[in-house]
């Protein structure tokens, strides 16, 4: 698994996993060729070799192959409207150039994985040959946006965050929302459930995991994990055990603003 501020490769094991909602634009790919499965929102299941699934939508995956590669595109990174065009739709997708070139980055990645390091790669230019367009943002929303980026674990509030750029609470969470599409309740709690990514393959209690991550206790941080992934912690672990964990040190990343 590659993971950088706004970006997430990975490649292994499915699991069996339960209806997971995320935050950032989903990217499912599969490696061998047979088939994946989705089911969007409770609907029809669908097959494809390539499934692709804009935030913020509940939908799960399987497949009987067990493995999976999934790209994860952070929302707040990228302009929607001028992502590739097979991004712009929801479910199966046909992109062929772009499942080969997706399985053809894994192998480079995995041949590379030796060195502990993915030094010389640029995530975007890999899988899609060109930088992803950048979405700018209020310039109040911006410094919001990277206050949670920076510490997602921070017990931030909105309250605290609208005076912070001198906002009334009511016209914050609007601008919020009309801005990037979702709450700011959603955002917070999509970057502190990310933020454990970074953590599986920690030999640290669970218990002390969930309080590092910023949650208050097991119980909560068990249902908000298995919300976002579809997966329980324990078996995200469990499942990571012999995953190879390649971390860019966290940066806040430049978007323009308005």
């Amino acid at each position: 698994m590659w993971i950088t501020t706004e970006r997430v490769f990975y490649a292994g094991l499915l699991g069996d996993a339960a209806e997971r909602t995320m935050g950032g634009h989903g990217v499912y790919v599969s490696p061998t060729g047979a088939p994946l499965s989705i089911r969007l929102g409770g609907g029809a299941w669908q097959s494809g070799e390539l499934l692709v699934v804009p935030a913020q939508v509940p939908h799960q995956v399987k497949t009987e192959h067990r493995l999976v590669l999934n790209l994860l595109i952070e929302a707040e990174s990228v302009d929607p409207s001028r992502l590739p065009p097979f991004m712009q739709h929801c479910g199966p997708v046909e992109a062929p150039a772009f499942v080969r070139r997706v399985r053809e980055a894994y192998g480079q990645l995995l041949e590379a994985s030796g060195s502990g390091s993915f030094e010389g790669f640029e995530f975007d230019t890999l899988f899609f040959n060109e930088p992803l367009a950048s979405r700018t943002f209020d310039a109040r929303i911006r410094a919001v946006l990277d206050r949670v980026i920076a510490d997602p674990a921070a017990q931030t509030s909105a309250e605290e965050c609208a005076a912070a750029v001198n906002l009334s609470f009511s016209r914050f969470l609007h601008l919020f929302k009309q801005e990037t599409g979702m709450t700011f309740r959603s955002f917070r709690a999509w970057k502190r459930a990310r933020s454990l990514l970074r953590h599986v393959r920690q030999a640290s209690t669970l218990t002390d995991i969930a309080l590092d991550t910023g949650y208050p206790d097991s119980t909560h941080f068990s249902h908000s994990i298995r919300q976002t992934f579809g997966l329980k912690p324990r078996d995200m672990f469990a499942g990571s055990r012999k995953l190879k964990l390649i971390a860019d040190q966290p940066q806040p990343y430049a978007v323009s603003v308005n």
